[in-house]
């Protein structure tokens, strides 16, 4: 979608009372958003470009609004009169149901969520007396069918009968509630899910597609949150990959394989490295219904990975999509000594990218674009292409 068609969010009740100021600039017309995002991506990747009209490529943007998939609610209030949502900065306790981020089925389905709660009588949480049970309610939507992921973070196994009791008719009700789970989070602490994590639903993922690739969601594995600037973005990899037709590919810190999997075909070797295990379970199940069989996804840190390897084994092309923190020094040095021919960078925070930039020796910048998956906020995503010198 090009940035002259931009959509206008409707005013946001919650950040006009004070009660959320998530979406800082929501009250920013969005060309001024993008506006204030290409600035500073070109500024921070001015040093590495010689010709910036040569180089960035037209924003990718989405719609400003109901564009969400997931769903993170701490659970306040009492077992009578439960609130799904965030506490205010002045401490109150205000329910998100209605966040605009949110498409309506999704918003229906939170509030419903609420009166589940109350119907099971699981009391919330309390941070500051250290008593109540339930702590998060998690809840994922996927795009191509409107199906859902439920998760349920609990202090303890207590109130899992009560779940249980009560999530028959929710399931009648909710057919498209495909996948439920309880994680257990025992720590005192805001730390959003533990190490145990309970299925309560046949089904432990939930199937999601982006340009017709099959994609896993499933408790603990990253997943973009705006389904449709993400399918642009993979898309775009897929279009600047296939320009060096590779017969070998990595993708590094790989997820559940979105990017690695759009670019894959029968003729390329395809290597995932990913540290999470379910993700890489995801990755493996995506590939084996693609029929992609010249294709492995192992569960390794990325960095340690490449250590591990020698020039002799490089492919013809890297892909890195690392967490907010960059790929660091370790990662940049194995990648100039490598030298593929060239490494596609995808970066969810453009100071890392620069940074990391002026340790990858031998490489120049030859298309950088911004996608917009984070409207009304400061973040965005940036693809970039180096190609070796």
């Amino acid at each position: 979608m090009s940035a002259a068609i931009v959509n206008t969010v409707k005013q946001c009740g919650y950040f006009n009372r004070g009660q959320c100021q998530s979406c800082r600039h929501i009250q920013v017309p969005m060309a001024l958003q993008l506006t204030a995002k290409i600035l500073e991506l070109q500024q921070l990747l001015m040093p590495f470009v010689a010709d910036p009209a040569d180089i960035f490529q037209p924003p990718v943007v989405g719609d400003a609004s109901a564009f969400r998939n997931k769903a993170k609610m701490v659970v306040l209030g009492a077992a009578h009169a439960p609130v799904l949502g965030i506490i205010s900065p002045s401490g109150e306790a205000v329910s998100l149901c209605d966040c605009l981020l949110y498409p309506s089925d999704m918003q229906m389905l939170l509030h419903r969520l609420t009166q589940f709660v109350q119907q099971a009588g699981i009391p919330p949480y309390r941070v500051d007396k250290a008593k109540g049970e339930l702590k998060f309610i998690l809840l994922t939507r996927s795009q191509v069918r409107g199906e859902y992921l439920l998760r349920f973070v609990l202090r303890s196994h207590n109130s899992i009968e009560r779940i249980e009791r009560e999530l028959p008719t929710l399931l009648a009700e909710y057919p498209q509630i495909k996948v439920v789970s309880v994680n257990i989070q025992p720590i005192h602490m805001a730390i959003l899910e533990g190490d145990e994590e309970i299925f309560l639903t046949e089904n432990t993922r939930l199937e999601e597609r982006f340009n017709h690739v099959p994609l896993f969601i499933r408790p603990k594995s990253f997943f973009q949150t705006n389904p449709q600037v993400a399918a642009q973005l993979y898309q775009t990899a897929r279009e600047w990959v296939a320009e060096f037709a590779p017969k070998s590919l990595w993708d590094l810190f790989c997820g559940v394989g979105g990017f690695g999997l759009h670019c894959a075909t029968k003729d390329i070797a395809l290597t995932g490295i990913e540290i999470e295990a379910e993700a890489i379970s995801c990755a493996q199940m995506s590939a084996q219904l693609m029929g992609l069989e010249n294709v492995q996804f192992m569960a390794l840190d990325s960095t340690d990975f490449a250590k591990g390897k020698s020039a002799a084994d490089k492919p013809d092309l890297i892909i890195v999509n690392p967490p907010r923190r960059g790929i660091g020094d370790a990662l940049c040095q194995s990648l100039s000594e490598f030298a593929p021919k060239a490494i596609l960078y995808s970066s969810c925070n453009p100071k890392t990218l620069a940074k990391d930039l002026e340790h990858i020796q031998g490489y120049h910048l030859t298309k950088v674009q911004l996608f917009d998956l984070f409207p009304h906020t400061d973040h965005f995503e940036v693809l970039a292409m180096l190609v070796k010198d």
